[in-house]
């Protein structure tokens, strides 16, 4: 078995796409517009890699495909906290390229369908995230923001509430579900999204890929 440099992150994280609500790919299915596009974003509560600590570090990142995500062809853009250290930031782009951990962590696997990897941007990044009330945000200042809501039903405009369960993941086993609006400026990756897939989930992974779902463990 092989060794790995012993790593860590945990704590919240949202993200949305382009698809309908509960997002067809999670079901191996073709994206609803038959791309995709969107952003994520994830606050590291607890973290580490070796001896390099990552508490309170905020990541996060824009990607498109021109189809379905397995089909490859993908561009993608990474945001980190503009208060990390050149070492923090070192070894949390080991974590991110996939260094250090199984070929199948949920690194790994988005990386090989990237095509095209533009430079990384250092910034601060607004970051809330509230699983118990399906409602979450973050922010990157002129470039790109992400709202999400629970989903309401159309007859009585309640809350809609719903979650993803996922025995084989490798990103989430279980998903909070939320209506997503995400925009991002400039010519890199223009987007403009309104009430689209949007999902809350609280994870660990390491170098084996998910350590623990949070959400998973409060509904056993």
């Amino acid at each position: 078995m092989t060794e790995y440099t012993d790593w860590m992150i945990s704590g919240p994280k949202i993200g949305a796409c382009s698809c309908d609500y509960g997002c067809p790919c999670e079901f191996n299915g073709k994206p609803t517009n038959g791309d995709c596009e969107g952003m994520e974003a994830m606050r590291i509560d607890e973290g580490y890699f070796g001896d390099v600590r990552l508490d309170g570090i905020v990541f996060a990142v824009r990607f498109r495909w021109p189809g379905a995500v397995h089909e490859g062809g993908g561009t993608v853009q990474a945001f980190v906290d503009a208060g990390a250290s050149e070492e923090q930031i070192e070894a949390l782009f080991k974590i991110l390229g996939g260094e250090e951990q199984e070929p199948t962590t949920v690194f790994n696997i988005y990386g090989a369908t990237i095509e095209n990897e533009l430079d990384p941007i250092f910034t601060d990044i607004d970051f809330e995230c509230d699983i118990e009330n399906a409602t979450g945000a973050f922010t990157v200042p002129k470039v790109m923001d992400l709202a999400l809501e629970p989903i309401k039903n159309p007859v009585t405009g309640l809350d809609h509430r719903a979650q993803i369960h996922l025995k084989t993941s490798f990103e989430f086993k279980v998903g909070e579900m939320a209506s997503a609006t995400f925009k991002s400026a400039g010519d890199a990756m223009p987007m403009d999204r309104e009430k689209v897939y949007g999902v809350l989930c609280h994870m660990t992974y390491g170098p084996q890929g998910i350590v623990r779902d949070h959400l998973l463990d409060s509904a056993a």
